[in-house]
Formats: structure tokens, C-alpha cells, sequence
């Protein structure tokens, strides 16, 4: 039987807050394990942070993937677990090594936010992903053409040598999904994007092709935003939904803000946010509809 997702009250991340690396989904998963071993043996952070000598502070830091995982540091936690079967041990010791590796996206940590660093870790992990953008296409559906349109119009103080670093880390991200990965893609498309666009007409044309060619991905699921629709409830803005096979994370929400991205976490929020999202699912074109407006609009371009 799997493991449930610890249920317990963590805030919002604000990811421009981040200090070093940044957590990724590996480092999440080790630190829910700490967690849940702290857990099972009926202890609070204040009494671990006692039994081991750590801070309050160092305890949840490393519980939420804050912290590198140091042999020492992870001997002691799980000493103060009563994990003392070799074989358990050695492979939780084994696991924290692996957590701290570095991800395949690494190389491209030069042009890459940390939002966005916790962002594809989750995407390679995940089961399903839900994802609605209101300003622009969700990444993973972006040719490079229009790519390049959306960052030289939002950040025209880029070098072409970094646009085109951010360019091929995002191509290699739709590859890894399409694929290699497992995971559901719920995309609700905003019709605006397909009015209001980036780069040129030709642009356009060739990115709503690769959006038809989408559609027939079996793991890809689109609806879409009505434009013309009264009373659509999207106030929600940018937000990703991310879900776990087996619990191993509990869900998580992330939040485009214009001062960094919001990773939340308390389950209050996140369920609040997942419900916003539901409503908007459901308000929305289905799939049919949907890649039959996508060719309304890419006659409409000729």
C-alpha cells in the first residue's frame, strides 16, 4: 500500500527568497522521507531538532529539500528515527547521495531561474501535470520560433546567445515529455494566445500547426478559454497543478507572480487552488472543440 503525503501545515515558497541550490523534486522526495520517519516515531521538529542537536530551522530545511543531505547529518537523523536495520539504512543513505545530484538541466542553470529549475524537476517526476497561462503558451508547447518572439518582446535586454541557451533547454524539456515521460499533460488554453501572439504571422502559423500536431499526443489534453466567453474564472492566472504517483510528494501548486513565482505547499492552499482550476476545466472548451477553434484561427492566418 503507498505511503500517504504528509499532511502538514507548510506555507507558500517564494522562489526569489531561494538561497543556493535550488529544491528539486529529488531533494523534496528525500526530505518527505525524513519527514515521515520523524513522523512514525511520533516526534515534532522541536523534539528531532533536541534528540539531534540540530535547529528547528536546520531540521525543516532539510525536510523541505533546502539542504544538501550531509552523510553525517542523515546518519544522525535516522539513528534518532530508529532506523537501525543495515539494509533500510544503507539504502536511505544511498537515496540521500542521489537526491543531492545535480539534474540533467543543470548545464543550464546560467539561464535558467530557480523557479523554472523546480519547475522541470517536477515535470519529470510527476503524474499529471495541470497547467493553465493566461499571457502565453505553456512552455512545453512553444515552438523555438515562438519562444524566441516571447523573450525578445518580454526581455529585449537578452543576448541572442542566451535566448538561444533558453531556447534549447526548453526544446529539450518538450522532448523529455513527449518522449520519455509518463505524466498527463491538462493544458487550458487561454484563446487570447492564439489571437494576441508573438513574432510574425508566419510564426504563428507554424505554432498553431505544432499545437494541432499536439492534439494527438495521447498523454496531451487541451481545452481552451473561450474569448468571447462571460464570466470565465480566471483570476486563478498562471497556474501549474502538480500530482504524484503513490504519494510521492504531496501535491503541488505553483503561482506566476510578476516579482517571482509562488510554490505552495499547505494543503489548504493548494486545495483551494486545485478547486479554482477545476472550475476553470470545466467552464471551458473540451478537446474537440478546442483543436477545432485552433483551426479556425490558423485559417484566419492563411
Amino acid at each position: 500500500m503507498p505511503v500517504q503525503p504528509s499532511r502538514g501545515q507548510r506555507g507558500p515558497r517564494i522562489v526569489s527568497d531561494f538561497t543556493g541550490r535550488a529544491p528539486t523534486a529529488q531533494r523534496m522526495i528525500y526530505g518527505e522521507i525524513l519527514r515521515r520517519r520523524r513522523e512514525a516515531c511520533g516526534l515534532t521538529e522541536v523534539e528531532a531538532a533536541r534528540r539531534t542537536g540540530f535547529s528547528t530551522s536546520k531540521i525543516s530545511r532539510l525536510e523541505n529539500g533546502l539542504h544538501d543531505f550531509k552523510e553525517a547529518d542523515v546518519r544522525r537523523l535516522l539513528s534518532v528515527y530508529q532506523v537501525t536495520d543495515p539494509v533500510d539504512l544503507d539504502g536511505l543513505l544511498e537515496m540521500a547521495q542521489e537526491a543531492n545530484e545535480r539534474g540533467w538541466w543543470d548545464p543550464w542553470s546560467d539561464v535558467s531561474t530557480k523557479a523554472l529549475q523546480i519547475h522541470v524537476s517536477l515535470e519529470d517526476i510527476a503524474q499529471r501535470i495541470r497547467s493553465y497561462e493566461n499571457g502565453q503558451l505553456q512552455g512545453l508547447l512553444q515552438t523555438a520560433d515562438y519562444t524566441r518572439a516571447l523573450i525578445r518582446a518580454n526581455a529585449p535586454g537578452k543576448s541572442r546567445q542566451e535566448i538561444d541557451r533558453i531556447i534549447e533547454l526548453r526544446m529539450l524539456r518538450q522532448q523529455r515529455f513527449t518522449q520519455s515521460s509518463n505524466a498527463t499533460l491538462w493544458c487550458v488554453i487561454d484563446e487570447v494566445t492564439l489571437v494576441r501572439g508573438y513574432g510574425s504571422k508566419a510564426v504563428m502559423q507554424r505554432q498553431l500547426d505544432h499545437l494541432l500536431k499536439l492534439a494527438d499526443h495521447p498523454r496531451i489534453i487541451f481545452h481552451m478559454v473561450e474569448m468571447a466567453s462571460l464570466n470565465m474564472p480566471v483570476q486563478i492566472g498562471t497556474t501549474t497543478v502538480f500530482d504524484f504517483e503513490n504519494g510521492r510528494l504531496p501535491d503541488i501548486v505553483y503561482v506566476e507572480r510578476s516579482r517571482g513565482g509562488l510554490y505552495l505547499y499547505d494543503p489548504e492552499q493548494v486545495d483551494e487552488h486545485v478547486m479554482g482550476f477545476d472550475r476553470l476545466l470545466v467552464a471551458s472548451m473540451r478537446q474537440r472543440a478546442c483543436i477545432r477553434r485552433i483551426h479556425d484561427h490558423r485559417k484566419r492566418l492563411g
